[in-house]
């Protein structure tokens, strides 16, 4: 297995060879190293294009922001609105499609009409194990995966974040808030802020790790497992909190806290299938 020093030299490589990168940044990790990295190869060559939607939190948007700046690149703010696409709002497998589809080509006409020949996305090699249909728009679109290029797994990321001193070497992973909801029930302003204000309200807890899924306005509830004692013995005042939300009901799922757990019920011929597609 190839060291990561040797991996993060061939990172180097491949954005010296580009020469000026735009680079999609949601100030996770993996996107945060793709900037870090491309700010010490190319200086000013590099422009860090934050999208918010209304399918992410604006505190997340801001805090990509501030990071940015941080890291001392040129930020460039934006938004798309999803819940205007009818194949994002069906909310079905594919919509992720749809979904990174409407990211990746808004992307790229900004490149266009800023002269960027290159956008860098954050994908890594363990998004290739997964259900990843947005893997698919993104071949289409011709977003580079530098970090995929380098052959870096999250476990390469961390590290190097680490290395790089980075604030967000642990941080935990965000996904679109509509990974909370059933595929096949339609998503609206009104339930994505339903669910956007349990989590928030149970990361103030102190539940860093947690998701709240949405079942036919059943709150299920994941956090870390060992968290789970924690969250039990605050029941009550959680349970008050989420019905004055507008949730009918409160559960807990004693699995615990783990991500992409509603593609857990796809018949996994169909994820394969999709899988095999996208390679």
């Amino acid at each position: 297995m190839r060291r990561l020093e040797e991996k993060n030299q061939q990172l180097g490589t491949i954005l010296n060879n580009m020469g000026r990168v735009m680079v999609a940044f949601s100030g996770g990790v993996d996107s945060t190293v793709v900037l870090k990295r491309a700010k010490e190869e190319l200086g000013d060559n590099v422009l860090a294009v934050i999208v918010n939607s209304e399918l992410f939190r604006d505190s997340e948007f801001d805090a990509a922001v501030a990071l940015a700046e941080k890291i001392g690149v040129q930020v460039y703010q934006t938004e798309i609105k999803e819940l205007e696409h009818p194949e994002i709002v069906k909310n079905i497998p594919d919509s992720w499609y749809y979904s990174k589809k409407l990211l990746y080509s808004h992307l790229n006409q900004l490149a266009k009409e800023m002269n960027y020949p290159y956008v860098l996305d954050g994908m890594i090699m363990d998004d290739e194990e997964d259900f990843r249909p947005g893997l698919t728009a993104r071949t289409e679109e011709e977003i580079r995966s530098v970090l995929q290029e380098a052959e870096m797994y999250k476990s390469d990321v961390r590290k190097l974040a680490k290395e790089l001193n980075l604030p967000v070497w642990n941080k935990i992973a965000s996904c679109s808030l509509a990974s909370r909801f059933p595929y096949g029930i339609e998503l609206n302003e009104m339930l994505i802020k339903q669910v956007d204000d349990a989590e928030v309200y149970l990361k103030e807890l102190g539940f860093d790790e947690v998701r709240v899924r949405y079942h036919d306005n059943v709150a299920r509830i994941e956090v870390a497992r060992e968290k789970m004692v924690e969250l039990l013995g605050r029941r009550e005042e959680i349970q008050n909190k989420l019905i004055h939300l507008g949730f009918d009901y409160v559960s807990v799922d004693l699995r615990g806290y783990r991500t992409g757990s509603m593609n857990e019920v796809l018949p996994e011929s169909s994820t394969k299938s999709k899988l095999a597609a996208q390679a």
